[in-house]
């Protein structure tokens, strides 16, 4: 079994299995837990009865537990869809950051809960081949369904930290895309992995994608309404 060194404790989960049809581990999907506290999420991760799983669980204190050994896999991504794959589970490392999230009381994740997301992902990829692009949030595989970890999760220190992708947003512009310019956002956003489709409409798949794009990639303004400042950023990210 693939244990971190990092881990304080570890408590098996009962939700595991074999990743399925020998898939490599090659995305870090990061979530936020959305329950009152970190021993009420790892009470629900380790019950057979709850349907859900993850590998790691890191309170607000820093304090980092494992449930499923990074070779199996957990069950927390859900229907989701990254780059065409649908079995986000087989293909992941899943982390869960506690933080009651934005239906209970939405709030900043604490320096001791990043520098510890901070270590833990940076040990996680010395043993796996994760590109940066797939360093991803919950909401980026399930956009519309997941709103985790959220706007308030720090991205940029990760990247600072050689963990996943970031590019400074662009600079604020409201302006709507419509026609063409929706057309090649969609675009971007199905080449960057999102579960999109080219359109140039400005449809319900567009607006929870963009939601989800914007949470990751540009928190300032999250509205899911397609604009310059998202296309923009979206160019760079691309590019």
């Amino acid at each position: 079994m693939i244990v971190s060194p990092l881990a304080h404790r570890y408590a098996a989960a009962a939700n595991r299995e074999l990743r399925r049809n020998g898939r490599s581990v090659d995305m870090l999907l990061l979530h936020y837990t959305g329950m009152s506290s970190a021993e009420a999420a790892f009470e629900q991760l380790c019950s057979p009865q709850s349907g859900v799983s993850c590998h790691y669980l890191i309170g607000e204190d820093g304090a980092i537990t494992q449930m499923v050994g990074e070779e199996e896999r957990a069950w927390h991504a859900g229907v989701s869809s990254w780059q065409g794959e649908t079995d986000t589970n087989s293909r992941s490392i899943g982390i869960e950051i506690h933080n009651p999230g934005h239906s209970i009381g939405y709030r900043d994740f604490p320096a001791p809960q990043m520098l510890a997301v901070v270590a833990l992902c940076r040990d996680i990829l010395t043993r796996h081949a994760i590109p940066p692009q797939n360093v991803l949030a919950h909401s980026d595989v399930a956009p519309g369904r997941k709103i985790d970890p959220g706007e308030l999760f720090d991205w940029p220190l990760l990247f600072r930290n050689g963990i996943g992708h970031w590019v400074p947003p662009a600079a604020a512009d409201e302006r709507e895309l419509a026609g063409g310019e929706l057309a090649a956002f969609q675009r971007l956003l199905k080449d960057y992995g999102y579960a999109i489709e080219v359109t140039g409409e400005r449809d319900e798949a567009t607006r929870k994608v963009t939601d989800a794009f914007q949470r990751h990639f540009r928190p300032a303004l999250v509205n899911g309404i397609p604009d310059r400042s998202a296309l923009r950023t979206a160019e760079r990210l691309v590019a």
